[in-house]
């Protein structure tokens, strides 16, 4: 029992916790505030869920060789705790489960879901060492919230602006999930678009990014517009402070800007709920 206890632990720690949480948090919280019931809302958290452990999952037994050349004891496949087979085999339940739970919504949103996970296998599984690897990011986040949408009663179609803010906060996000790993990665041949501009153009790349989409979510969702006119100057302020601090030798303060701005964008993306049904 201890031993299967054990398993079950360094399989969640191989999921990539945090962001499979935040993201599964992030559409579950939109599905709640464009008024779907507590048990689509249940439903949906649990389709994305599937999807992004999934994804997860793959991303682990595809770089366990690159993670074991880094050395990477904090990865469980590379310490020992889980054998790489027993996560690749709990990437495939999950990929199977993801299925019928976004199918549940009809045709159409199970269609823009499965291929929202489907570019997060892609990155998995090459895209992330080419010059495109920003795409499955500006698939993938331009599809979910998208997917809450068309998963409404009568499949109403989103607005545009909406998959086109979750699509920059996702390229956004793909330059600043890299930063804390360019060197490993250089190190095991992986060549994306951020290790081809460096670590100060995937900084800038990042901010710009995720201030578009607080700009294209401030611009164009039906929002009040002294909140619309401050969260952009907000998200601004804070990017500034940030790069200026980080003129600091090994500050790592324009990173956490960025990852300050992200929040902003998500908050303020799953704060649009209401505009989307009313």
């Amino acid at each position: 029992m201890r031993r299967y206890g054990r398993t079950t632990i360094a399989l969640l720690r191989s999921c990539h916790p945090e962001p499979t949480a935040a993201v599964t948090l992030m559409v579950t919280a939109l599905a709640v505030t464009t008024g779907h019931t507590a048990g689509r809302v249940v439903l949906i958290g649990l389709a994305v869920l599937t999807g992004q452990l999934s994804i997860g999952w793959l991303n682990d037994v595809v770089d366990a060789e690159r993670d074991r050349t880094v050395g990477r004891p904090d990865k469980p496949v590379v310490a020992g705790a889980v054998s790489a087979r027993t996560v690749g085999t709990a990437a495939a339940v999950a990929a199977v489960a993801c299925i019928p739970l976004s199918l549940a919504y009809g045709l159409w949103a199970g269609v823009l879901h499965l291929v929202a996970v489907a570019a997060g296998w892609a990155y998995d599984l090459g895209l992330k060492s080419t010059p495109v690897s920003v795409l499955p990011y500006v698939v993938c986040f331009g599809l979910l919230p998208a997917f809450v949408v068309v998963a409404l009663p009568g499949s109403p179609a989103p607005p545009w602006w909406l998959p086109v803010a979750g699509a920059l906060l996702g390229a956004g996000a793909h330059f600043a999930n890299v930063l804390p790993d360019l060197e490993d990665d250089a190190t095991t041949g992986v060549r994306g678009l951020p290790h081809r501009i460096g670590a100060a153009g995937s900084r800038i790349a990042a901010a710009v990014l995720l201030l578009a989409a607080t700009v294209v979510l401030a611009v164009a969702a039906p929002i009040p517009p002294a909140f619309a006119l401050a969260v952009p100057v907000v998200a601004a302020a804070v990017l500034a402070a940030g790069f200026r601090a980080g003129r600091r030798p090994g500050s790592r303060a324009p990173f956490r800007a960025v990852l300050a701005v992200a929040g902003i964008a998500v908050v303020l993306l799953v704060a649009v709920g209401p505009a989307l049904v009313g």
